[in-house]
């Protein structure tokens, strides 16, 4: 069926025929008006009876599931400051470990026999070298810091390179890199390479999706992380063998970012989260706070991960 545009008098109607509560007509307009009707629908299935004949859950109201949007939203804002630490970290370790081992001028650094001698990523190497190559010419222009190098020593330094270099980009680079490269990298994490080549697309990921303001919190990411003490210690239940929270889902981005941020930023996160999933739970009342823990992938004991030293 064919969508068309609805006014806010007419949208403030769907949801009212739909069962939403409105007490307050004028708020629940402007809220309609700023954050658009469309994303914040995005959120409305929590409160729904059934998928079938999506209609809310009685008593819902609208105050509940704008309570659900700025939950996200401030979700959202958390990891994504978390996610850019480590973004920031990869790329100050990768400029270091590269630089010292292959130079600090693009002719160096660049040069394709610095990286995996596997002839299945032959092609691989060399065409992200060249998009490397491309994102150097289109955002270095952009930079004072690319542009201070240029024009005062003609060359570009990996560890200013990689300013403009997107994390996606970074976190392939890695997969082309040497075995002596790439264990080097993931001992400064305390980890193996194959975790570290696992989490950095799906870290990748949820930077893009935090940064385009996406629904965060039911979010399922297309790969999935291996199993970890952090499951067996937190008692996760299985289903088919398989744990059922922290393997695709927003929980999984949490146990990452505990094996890859240091102690103080992943714990002074979790508070913050923490904060938020309280601030929710005295927000909503048709639903408990644990449906969206659920969704979440948050086990009930997920805050004892900040007292595990393993």
């Amino acid at each position: 069926m064919e969508k068309t545009f609805k006014t806010l008098d007419e949208q403030i109607a769907i949801l009212q025929r739909k069962g939403l509560v409105i007490d307050d007509i004028s708020f629940a307009k402007d809220t309609l008006l700023r954050e658009n009707y469309f994303f914040l629908m995005g959120y409305r299935h929590i409160f729904f009876k059934s998928e079938k004949d999506r209609e809310f859950i009685n008593g819902t109201t609208f105050d509940e599931l704008y309570a659900i949007f700025n939950f996200d939203r401030q979700i959202r804002n958390i990891l994504f400051k978390n996610i850019l630490i480590v973004e920031n970290n990869a790329k100050s370790i990768f400029s270091y470990q590269l630089s010292k081992n292959y130079g600090y001028k693009e002719s160096d650094y660049l040069n394709a026999k610095n990286f995996t001698r596997d002839s299945s990523k032959k092609k691989q190497v060399n065409d992200l070298l060249k998009k490397i190559q491309r994102q150097i010419r289109i955002n270095g222009g952009q930079h004072a810091a690319t542009m201070h190098y240029l024009n005062n020593y003609g060359y570009l330094p990996l560890w200013i390179v990689v300013k403009v270099l997107s994390f996606g980009i970074v976190s392939e680079l890695y997969t082309i890199l040497k075995g002596e490269d790439q264990q080097a990298i993931a001992g400064i994490y305390n980890i193996s390479p194959d975790d570290l080549i696992q989490y950095f697309p799906i870290l990748a990921n949820y930077r893009n999706l935090c940064a385009h303001e996406d629904i965060l919190f039911d979010h399922k990411s297309q790969r999935t992380i291996v199993d970890t003490i952090y499951h067996s210690c937190l008692n996760i239940p299985r289903t088919d063998g398989m744990y059922i929270y922290g393997k695709d889902d927003l929980f999984a981005l949490i146990i990452i970012l505990k094996r890859v941020l240091r102690d103080a930023d992943f714990h002074l996160m979790m508070q913050e989260i923490s904060y938020e999933l309280d601030i929710l739970s005295g927000k909503l009342h048709c639903i408990r706070v644990e449906k969206v823990m659920d969704m979440m992938g948050f086990p009930q004991n997920y805050k004892d991960l900040m007292r595990m030293d393993v």
